[in-house]
């Protein structure tokens, strides 16, 4: 056994059989085309929905590039997620109005309430917490981003109403 398969921790998509062969099928469909790595990440995120540090040292030895050109992507793109996100997204409007407005309260709250930081998912697997940039929802600031519904006016007290609509 490599060095690389130890560190892989038992969980990481490389150690499921299934999801290892949506990894292959990804490298196998797209090594020899013009932008290969994005092409590979691009389809591994979107079936897996992240790209681990350990996936990304497996695309980079089969694409036979050095680990920094993968991991360099990576980093670079927002849209890529190196940890899996959970079962729903709550996301905290960072834009200019919902600062001012007090969007910072609702992270503090939001963080103590579920016992994560901004970018970690909760231990179930079902609430991830991750910032975003103006969603155009300025009026109604602060304003956060269950799924894909906007919830406007939102003060500290009420956001446990959120988080039992989301866990239930």
């Amino acid at each position: 056994m490599t060095r690389l398969q130890q560190e892989i921790p038992t969980n990481d998509p490389l150690n499921i059989a299934e999801q290892k062969a949506i990894i292959n099928n990804a490298i196998a469909n797209n090594k020899d085309r013009p932008g290969a790595v994005m092409l590979v990440l691009n389809e591994v995120q979107g079936k897996i929905g992240h790209v681990s540090t350990p996936m990304q040292a497996y695309i980079a030895r089969k694409l036979k590039i050095p680990l920094g050109q993968v991991h360099g992507v990576v980093t670079f793109y927002s849209f890529f997620q190196t940890q899996p996100r959970g079962k729903h997204t709550i996301k905290f409007c960072l834009g200019t109005a919902c600062y001012v407005a007090g969007v910072s309260q609702l992270i503090e709250k939001a963080k103590q309430s579920l016992n994560i930081d901004m970018g970690q998912t909760t231990a179930d697997g079902q609430i991830t917490l991750e910032e975003c940039r103006c969603v155009g929802a300025c009026s109604q600031a602060p304003v956060v981003v269950v799924d894909e519904e906007i919830h406007g006016h939102l003060r500290p007290n009420k956001f446990p109403q959120i988080l039992k609509k989301v866990q239930s």
